[in-house]
């Protein structure tokens, strides 16, 4: 039984998608986590990402220099 999704996004996609940054020499992302580290559970994890994408729960990490500046603005909001 296949359930349906919100947005459709094939699976391949995903696939393509990191083949791409791992050709670029892509680096650690915002999670320190290295292509080496992704790649030893990369089944696990693209499903992971392609699940959240496809349900539109997927959120990228943000990084702490965001998460200032989304707190930031917040404060300057309220302060009004």
């Amino acid at each position: 039984m296949s359930v349906a999704r919100p947005f459709n996004i094939p699976k391949e996609l995903v696939a393509a998608a990191f083949r791409a940054v791992k050709s670029n020499a892509g680096g650690a992302g915002i999670d320190k986590e290295t292509i080496g580290q992704f790649e030893s559970k990369l089944g696990d994890n693209l499903y992971k990402i392609w699940n959240r994408m496809a349900s539109g729960s997927y959120f990228p990490p943000r990084g702490d220099n965001q998460r200032d500046r989304a707190a930031s603005i917040r404060m300057r909001m309220r302060a009004g």
